[in-house]
């Protein structure tokens, strides 16, 4: 394992009795794009430059909610990754998640404080267990934690296992607990950190047309099934074209000068970082058309 950063906070060290494990599952259902979703990502776009690199700067919306806190939140990062049960892949998106973390802190510093449990000891995968973050890999050998719970005072929601097929939506997702457990904003702030354009409206009412007689669930599982179909047209396209950029990098490095080279490299990399963008934007989206969905039903059930 690699030893942690100068930043890590460690639990003190306690025994753990794996068979004493209860992860409390304590995630909406809307957190998830879904199991095929994640599948389609994973395909498409596993390779492509969508994954929060440092340099990379969150969006606007995450920005904008993360200034307007009105109370402080802590966010319990848990990467307890054992070396001979995490391979190293695993390792790298736990890196990039924990940098995520870092941006999150940085845009509002005096509200934000994230705890890192990175250790393989006994009383991390305790506290993780406890936070609802499930274990894994457990036919490997000693049991693997990657989640995140989000509190504010009494008030806490966890992310049980983040996945790489999921880092798109990550962003997004660990925004949405932090709104969550967050006491009521001012009317002025929720409006502006919420405030959807009528283009998301309008798709959400083309999509669920029956508001009052679609429950939350059924909603969720519609909005996620057109992002689906959205996610394979964008990966099918994509794909093609990082085939096409492959092979043109391909021919430039069978006797071709440096600069075509070059060009050819940088052609790639802009394709790539096309694709990755463009599953982003499908995952913000999605975000934003959950969270107006479920706006619209607290406004249906409170309707005289």
């Amino acid at each position: 394992m690699k030893p942690a950063s100068p930043n890590t906070a460690q639990a003190d060290r306690q025994t753990v009795k794996p068979s004493g494990w209860r992860p409390l599952v304590l995630v909406p259902t809307f957190f998830l794009l879904g199991a095929v979703l994640a599948g389609v990502w994973f395909k498409y776009g596993k390779h492509a430059a969508g994954s929060f690199l440092p340099g990379q700067e969150l969006s606007g919306p995450t920005v904008d909610l993360l200034r307007h806190l009105n109370s402080p939140v802590e966010i319990r990062f848990y990467s307890v990754l054992p070396p001979e049960s995490a391979p190293e892949p695993l390792q790298d998106f736990s890196r990039r998640v924990d940098h995520l973390l870092s941006e999150f802190q940085s845009a509002n510093d005096s509200k934000i404080r994230v705890t890192r449990n990175v250790s393989t000891s006994g009383s991390n995968a305790d506290a993780a267990a406890a936070d609802g973050i499930h274990p894994f890999n457990l036919d490997k050998g000693d049991a693997c934690f990657l989640g995140l719970t989000v509190a504010c005072g009494e008030r806490k929601e966890s992310l049980p296992q983040i996945q790489p097929e999921w880092e798109p939506a990550l962003e997004f997702d660990l925004a949405r607990a932090i709104l969550h457990v967050t006491p009521t904003q001012s009317p002025a702030t929720v409006a502006q950190n919420t405030q959807a354009s009528p283009e998301i409206t309008n798709e959400v009412v083309r999509l669920i047309p029956d508001l009052k007689g679609t429950s939350l669930e059924d909603g969720t599982r519609i909005l996620r099934a057109a992002a689906l179909q959205e996610f394979t047209a964008t990966g099918t396209e994509m794909e093609n074209k990082l085939q096409a950029a492959q092979q043109q990098l391909s021919d430039a490095q069978n006797g071709q000068s440096e600069a075509e080279q070059q060009a050819a490299m940088k052609h790639l990399q802009e394709v790539q970082l096309e694709q990755g963008n463009k599953y982003k934007q499908i995952a913000a989206r999605l975000q934003a058309e959950l969270a107006v969905f479920e706006q619209m039903k607290v406004a249906a059930s409170t309707a005289k």
